[in-house]
C-alpha cells in the first residue's frame, strides 16, 4: 500500500523536528507538531506547555517516575493520572488525524500509536552527541547544565516515557522503516532519503 503519513521518532538535538516540517513541505503534507499541541490543549484543557514537557517525557529517568504520578480527578479524567489520560487523548487524536489527512506527526510515540497501518513510514533521526550538544546550545542556548547533559536527561525521560505506554524499547531499529544519522548526512539529505521511501511504489510481487 502506498504510503500517506510519516511519524518522526528523534533523538534531543538530532533535527529531527527540522527534518520533519521539512519533509511536510516537499511533500505537500500537513505538519503535525505543535498544531498536535494545540489539539490536544483544547480537548483536554491542559496548558500547552505542559503538554510539551509532559506528552513525551517522563517526570523522572526511571521506570518509578510513573508509580507516583498522582491520581485523576474523577469528574474529569475518569480517575486516571494526569500522564495516562494525557496518553490516552494523544493517542485519540493521533489516530484521528491519521484518518482524516496524509501528514507528517513528529513524536508523541505516534510510531507506535499508528503500527498496524500499513500506510505509515515510520523514521527514527539520531546523530553523535557532540553534534547534538552543539545544535542545541545554537537553538536554545547555554545553561547552567552541560549540554551533554542536557541531552542524556531528556533521551533518558523519552526512553522511559515510551517504555512505559508501548513496552517497546525507544530507538530500536525494529521499531522504524528507516534509521538516519542526521550528523553524517545532513538535514537535507535525511530529507530526500525519506521522501524517496515514501512516494516509492510498494513492490507488487509477494515475497516468497
Amino acid at each position: 500500500m502506498a504510503k500517506r503519513i510519516i511519524t518522526v521518532s528523534r533523538e534531543f538535538g538530532s533535527g529531527g523536528r527540522t527534518v520533519g516540517r521539512l519533509l511536510a513541505e516537499k511533500l505537500n503534507l500537513k505538519y503535525y507538531d505543535k498544531e498536535l499541541v494545540k489539539r490536544i490543549s483544547l480537548e483536554t484543557g491542559f496548558d500547552p506547555g505542559y503538554i510539551e514537557e509532559h506528552g513525551e517525557y517522563a517526570q523522572g529517568k526511571s521506570a518509578l517516575a510513573y508509580l507516583f504520578g498522582g491520581t485523576g480527578h474523577p469528574d474529569f479524567m475518569n480517575g486516571m493520572t494526569p500522564a495516562d489520560f494525557l496518553w490516552c487523548m494523544q493517542r485519540k487524536i493521533i489516530l484521528e488525524i491519521a484518518d482524516k489527512e496524509p501528514c507528517v506527526i513528529v513524536g508523541r510515540c505516534a510510531d507506535y500509536i499508528l503500527k498496524d497501518r500499513p500506510d505509515v513510514l515510520n523514521v527514527f533521526i539520531h546523530a553523535p552527541k557532540p553534534q547534538r550538544a552543539e545544535r542545541i546550545v545554537k537553538l536554545y542556548g547555554e545553561s547552567d547544565v552541560a549540554p551533554e547533559k542536557r541531552l542524556d536527561d531528556k533521551d533518558a525521560r523519552r526512553r522511559v516515557n515510551y517504555r512505559h505506554f508501548t513496552g517497546r524499547d525507544w530507538g530500536s531499529v525494529q521499531n522504524y522503516h528507516l534509521a538516519l544519522d542526521s550528523g553524517a548526512l545532513g538535514l537535507e539529505t535525511c530529507v530526500d532519503l525519506i521522501a524517496a521511501a515514501f512516494r516509492a511504489e510498494p513492490d507488487a510481487k509477494e515475497t516468497k
